[in-house]
């Protein structure tokens, strides 16, 4: 820990990231020049945005996709189970060990996320206003990157130290505690600079990759949802209640209003937020997003390396792709509807879901690459159930998802080291604003359930008119589409199934399954009966066990707990 938040002043200007962690130094003192020099504090600005692009990785994807595979939603995918062993681990629930690289490369390169902000916040606190107007809003946009990398730890560990102090002493870093603050309070450390950032950002902005007031609104709705379900017993990792303050704020922060304000609403299409081309870019749904580009006078580009890992291998077309986060087959599952257009909440993985004999939500055909249909809606590249689609012959299934990658044939994915591609990746869109909102208002039930069920409605309704690319599956490949709305009468806790599985529907494969249960307090046993149904089909799941009170969280790195003189508490669960 101690190597890896310090001050990144001086490397930014002399060094690299990967000098910096063998350097410690304290944050130095800028002369009187350098502070009033706007064009200086925006180059450190500018750092501390581009950090979050150059310091991902294909194991370490601020996606969070190399995580997900610990969900009912995908499988690691690659050659094999050594083929990335550390998340075949991670996929079963065992083995996971707190020197394992992974678990501390993704500390690592996030707290150096936040390392750089606080470079940028410690500029900006010197800096005269007179001189620089933008220092406000420049601030508000620091705190918001900042609680982005608190947020995407907080998730992943539970329990983290908090930088928020851009000031720190090497002393007082040496001395940062992971449990100063409870649960609850750590949240509330991420809501504070969140709130901070809403209240000093622009309704719009000019540079698409900088958040708006909408988008701490849509991010501080997430929050506020994620401390809603109390989990500060320090024994478990249970949900111990469930606070309806926190839920009012849920709801006060997706107020439409808010967002209708900024030009943000629903795409008209649903797979109009999974386009490469820029005209899809930055639509009316994406709220904010990482923004990435080719040809801009470099060699590849400002290209998304982090999803290099997920290209499947197509001979002479995308040879050296390697074929993880492959769609689990409980996920597509899910898609399948009964004659009334409504999914199986209860009973959807009873059967496998089959083209020829069931209906299905259009989202499916837009969500994963199936055999017997084209690979990214290029016929070209006809899927079925070979090799080309599957690197482990059909160990992690023939499936592909869809969201992440692009037509190798559109120009937009480019080969490197690995396989990169120009799509923005979207990081808060509006229909998970949505939802969010519906499940708010269905835990405090008071009598807006109605209006929960509305939203998902809406999304229902859109997921029905998004079938302009796939216009031809029906016809073409037997595919049966059939969805509606509901239109009944629910309680609380039908409305609840509900919400949660319309979440897993419109939100599949964008790495938020895992922690939507952890959030929930159902990862254990949503996950212990996945990976009882899915050992009757694959051999690796034979062994599988989530633990509860362990699992629903990282260890802490070894070398953090070594690092840290003492100040650190290890996970519970017994690592």
């Amino acid at each position: 820990m101690k190597k890896i938040i310090y001050a990144l002043l001086l490397t930014l200007l002399f060094g690299s990231c990967s000098d910096f962690l063998d350097n410690q130094r304290p944050q130095g003192t800028l002369s009187d020049e350098e502070v009033k020099d706007p064009e200086y504090v925006d180059n450190l600005v500018i750092s501390a945005y581009a950090v979050w692009i150059s310091a991902e990785d294909i194991n370490s994807s601020f996606s969070m996709w190399n995580f997900d595979v610990r969900s009912d939603d995908a499988y690691k995918g690659g050659n094999g189970t050594s083929d990335g062993d550390v998340f075949h681990q991670l996929e079963i629930s065992q083995g996971i060990l707190t020197t394992n690289w992974n678990i501390s490369d993704m500390w690592q390169r996030l707290y150096n996320c936040i390392s750089r902000v606080n470079t940028a916040i410690a500029l900006l606190d010197q800096t005269d206003e007179a001189t620089y107007p933008l220092k406000a809003q420049r601030l508000a946009e620091m705190k918001y990157l900042r609680a982005y990398g608190h947020f995407l730890l907080k998730r992943l560990y539970k329990n983290i130290p908090f930088v928020t102090n851009e000031n720190l002493t090497t002393e007082e870093y040496n001395n940062l505690d992971n449990r100063e603050f409870s649960n609850d309070e750590g949240w509330q450390k991420i809501i504070d600079d969140l709130t901070e950032a809403y209240n000093n950002l622009p309704v719009k902005q000019a540079d698409k990759g900088r958040p708006s007031k909408a988008a701490a609104a849509a991010f501080l709705t997430k929050v506020y949802l994620y401390k809603a379900y109390h989990q500060d017993d320090a024994t478990t990792n249970a949900v111990t209640s469930i606070n309806k303050s926190d839920l009012e704020k849920v709801v006060e922060y997706s107020d439409p209003a808010i967002y209708n304000a900024g030009g943000f609403g629903l795409e008209t299409d649903f797979h109009n937020n999974f386009r490469p081309e820029p005209q899809y870019e930055n639509g009316v749904e994406s709220i904010w997003a990482m923004q990435y580009s080719q040809n801009d006078g470099t060699t590849y580009g400002n290209l998304n390396w982090s999803y290099g890992l997920i290209v499947p291998n197509i001979p002479g077309v995308t040879d050296g792709g390697c074929d993880f986060y492959k769609p689990s087959q409980n996920l597509v599952n899910a898609y399948r509807t009964d004659a009334n257009g409504l999914p199986y909440i209860d009973t959807f993985n009873q059967n496998d879901y089959s083209t020829s004999k069931d209906y299905a939500d259009p989202r499916l055909f837009l969500t994963v690459g199936m055999p017997g249909f084209p690979y990214e809606f290029n016929k070209t590249y006809m899927m079925d159930e070979s090799a080309t689609w599957s690197r482990s012959n059909g160990l992690y299934g023939y499936y592909v998802t869809l969201k992440q990658n692009v037509d190798p044939a559109s120009g937009y994915l480019i080969k490197g080291s690995w396989w990169g591609n120009s799509m923005n990746r979207i990081v808060f869109r509006y229909a998970d604003v949505l939802l969010e909102r519906a499940e708010a208002l269905v835990q405090l039930n008071d009598g807006r359930i109605n209006e929960a069920i509305g939203l998902v409605n809406q999304l229902r309704k859109r997921a029905k008119q998004s079938t302009s690319i796939i216009s031809n599956y029906e016809r073409d490949y037997g595919a049966r589409f059939n969805i509606s709305t509901y239109d009944g009468t629910y309680d609380q806790a039908q409305a609840l199934k509900i919400v949660k599985m319309e979440r897993r529907l419109e939100m599949g494969m964008e790495c938020e399954r895992f922690f939507d249960l952890v959030r929930w307090g159902e990862a254990d046993s949503v996950l212990n009966k996945y990976y009882a149904d899915e050992a009757n089909d694959c051999s690796i799941y034979s062994v599988a066990h989530f633990t509860k009170n362990k699992n629903e969280y990282l260890p802490i790195p070894y070398a953090q707990i070594a690092a840290s003189n003492g100040h650190y508490t290890q996970n519970i669960g017994g690592w």
